[in-house]
């Protein structure tokens, strides 16, 4: 009989969240299976014994795997089974790798690999916030180094409450949805979108956060004291010479702090200075000794470079650019440079510049979105591209990776507040990154801002956003806060703190930490510096365009909308979609339809407004009643001995009888000149109460000959009249 260890942790609002090990998976170094209601999580960890020869970094590869079993449905597609990760998995093993990857060892380095498997599901709780948990847990009860536990919370503000790990149902009543990784003692990562919140709105949410985590952490431990694995593995992963890293440090850092303190804002010249230091430190070396010492000088230069950057901010206030802490790098920005896309913008900050491009198109472009959990249509697309040579590299571009799908998704997250509610074109943005130094994915917020405004999306506020960093040494009280980071200072910082918003507040957020013990007191200056910031940067923008558009460019689709009543669907689309199709094919519009509660929702899409125009006119007139006394202009369908069958709306026709073409007796129809095909001007004289039928005449639009009493036919049987 299997014992498995149990712990409960009980949230702020009665519900729990157990954690249950010794059980499944005891092959794994560390195993735990997360339950919240009817979801549970399995989490696994193995590290491998040894690092491979020559690493220098942490290989942690996070997985998250939603099984669609687990929600009682099938996978799309011909094979019928899980494929790669979506965007939404992927975004999920980014959240729980910012927040495990700086608490390991900086010496260990081998292998580690983290799976997280969503098994069941109700659809009520949301699994992505308890993913972090669950691969902490799995941590806690193996024996591989590390130095959490951690556990990670979704806040949402709903009706001015806070609330942790809300339900699906109740995040859609959010006006903040933050997620927040933290340890027992600092938060370590949040990410994270507000509609236009305050600085101490922010602050509030991550306190409540940090607050829920606390006693998740504190069961962690209690559950790694009852598996008995508080002690963890020994590993030897680095060789070291003391002496050599002693004479890296004499005869490298004065020249490297030069660097540092010479504030030159060429990229590539700093870095060519810095490694011309640590080549004239090599070349005293043989080939054969270099074998064995350049991957440890290389390390050791490393770190000088590290802290003399960092002693030149915090003893003289020098960035390595010759910028001050609160300093913004140079802005231009230009709107409309391709003629092509329907908006397009650039925008360039320092040594980082983005091209983004904005498409406009009709209900046929939105993305359907089917995880196993979430379905729906998204409206509002933002892709985010990352091309090698935007940093100098000379290698070949791949597909799509894990930081470019979690770059665009901030982004996305910083515009989609500000596009109107019911904007009835579905609105692509892609930002394409032509350099790189620092904070690419704000510029791609300020260039999509520039070029939705271009495109003439009528947003509700610009945004702007801004990347902080954070130089702090352990048992140091002094700190400096950067506005607006290279890249080496992201690398080699504490901090990198992503900031959007309008000018009325916060839309996102993503900040990931790499040091202990960062104060409150320290996230509230970098946000109101960042604020600074961003109001600054804000300007440029408005400087450039101040407001959108008033029209779409001429080569953009024009889109009207029009409802109608439920019962008419199917008459609009026709038997097999027959009707539709024949419009979209008489107009040159692009129809689509469906229904919305109790009504149909139509979207008519056109280059010009002729072709909208008449889409609508053959769609009023399918859903249009027919009233007695109306005129209508109809067209002959077929032609009997006793008259003629006009359809005088789409889909309904009327007998017009022989005698009501004309004041004069006719013999037949053709008599008269009329054909199959012809169209004809009727008035609608009667409906049959019992059968619906339609009378039709055409005479009693001519003028009535003096004298005339009809032509002697009477309807019905063709007989004359007495």
């Amino acid at each position: 009989m299997i014992n498995p260890i149990v712990k409960t942790i009980e949230l702020p609002d009665g519900r729990t969240i157990t954690l249950e090990t010794g059980k499944l998976a005891k092959q794994a170094d560390g195993a735990v299976m997360l339950r919240m209601g009817n979801t549970m999580l399995l989490a696994t960890v193995c590290a491998a014994k040894d690092a491979v020869p020559g690493t220098d970094f942490m290989p942690l590869q996070v997985e998250y795997k939603e099984k669609f079993s687990a929600f009682g449905r099938f996978p799309g597609g011909f094979t019928k089974r899980e494929g790669r990760a979506s965007d939404y998995e992927i975004l999920t093993c980014r959240l729980v790798d910012r927040a495990l990857r700086p608490l390991f060892p900086d010496n260990f380095h081998a292998e580690v690999y983290v799976n997280i498997i969503l098994f069941s599901a109700d659809g009520v709780d949301m699994p992505d916030a308890l993913a972090g948990l669950a691969a902490s847990a799995a941590l806690a009860v193996s024996d591989i180094p590390f130095g959490g536990p951690i556990s990670e919370v979704r806040v949402a503000r709903i009706d001015g409450q806070f609330v942790i790990n809300p339900t699906f149902e109740q995040l859609e009543q959010a006006d903040m949805d933050l997620m927040v990784g933290a340890t027992y003692e600092n938060i370590m990562m949040v990410e994270g979108e507000m509609k236009e919140v305050s600085e101490q709105d922010l602050l509030a949410a991550l306190k409540a956060a940090h607050e829920a985590i606390k006693p998740m952490c504190k069961a962690q431990m209690e559950l790694a004291e009852e598996v008995g694995s508080t002690v963890k593995r020994t590993y030897d992963h680095e060789v070291n010479d003391e002496d050599l890293r002693k004479a890296v440090h004499d005869a490298c850092y004065d020249k490297a702090y030069a660097i540092a303190a010479s504030g030159n804002r060429n990229k590539h010249e700093r870095e060519d200075a810095f490694n011309a230091i640590r080549d004239e430190f090599k070349a005293q070396f043989t080939e054969e000794e270099l074998e064995e010492k350049a991957p440890l000088i290389d390390r050791y230069y490393h770190d000088v470079e590290k802290e003399a950057m960092r002693r030149c901010i915090l003893d003289e206030g020098k960035r390595l650019d010759g910028r001050k802490t609160t300093e913004i790098r140079p802005i231009w920005c230009e709107v409309s440079p391709l003629p092509g896309p329907h908006g397009s913008a650039i925008f360039t900050r320092g040594e980082t510049q983005s091209l983004s491009t904005v498409t406009l198109g009709t209900k046929l472009d939105e993305k359907i979105i089917d995880d196993v959990l979430v379905h729906g249509k998204e409206r509002f697309l933002l892709h985010y591209n990352f091309p090698p040579f935007s940093t100098g590299e000379a290698k070949a571009q791949r597909g799509v990776g894990r930081r470019e799908i979690g770059h665009g998704h901030l982004a996305w997250r910083a515009l989609k507040g500000q596009i109107p509610e019911n904007y009835p074109y579905v609105v692509r943005v892609v930002s394409d990154i032509l350099e790189s130094n620092g904070s690419s994915s704000m510029a791609t917020v300020c260039a999509g801002t520039l070029a939705l405004m271009d495109a003439g999306v009528q947003i509700k506020n610009p945004v702007s956003g801004i990347a902080m960093g954070l130089i702090k040494n352990p048992g140091e009280e002094k700190y400096a806060v950067l506005s607006d980071i290279l890249g080496d200072e992201d690398h080699l910082g504490d901090m990198d703190f992503k900031v959007t918003g309008t000018k009325n507040g916060i839309t996102a957020t993503q900040m990931d930490i790499k040091v202990d013990g960062l104060s409150y007191d320290i996230l509230e200056k970098a946000l109101l510096q960042a604020k600074q910031g961003r109001e600054y940067i804000l300007g440029k923008l408005t400087e450039c365009i101040a407001e959108p558009r008033p029209e779409l460019k001429p080569h953009a689709p024009r889109i009207e909308t029009m409802t109608i009543p439920k019962e008419f669907i199917g008459a609009v689309i026709g038997p097999g979609g027959k009707i539709i199709q024949g419009m979209q094919e008489e107009t040159g519009a692009t129809i689509t339809i469906e229904e919305v509660g109790n009504e149909g929702h139509i979207e008519i899409a056109g280059t010009n407004k002729k072709s909208i125009d008449d889409a609508i006119r053959l769609i009023k007139a399918i859903v249009a009643v027919p009233e007695i006394g109306e005129v209508y202009h109809g067209t002959i369908r077929s032609i009997m001995p006793y008259g003629a069958f006009v359809e005088f709306l789409p889909g309904r026709d009327g007998l017009l009888h022989i005698s009501e073409f004309d004041w004069k007796r006719l013999e037949t129809v053709e008599e008269a000149g009329w054909k199959e095909g012809d169209e004809i001007d009727v008035k609608l004289m009667d409906i049959d109460p019992k059968t619906g039928k339609f009378k039709l005449s055409h005479k009693v639009l001519l003028p009535k000959p003096e004298g005339a009493e009809g032509n002697g036919r009477k309807q019905g049987n063709g007989k004359p009249r007495r």
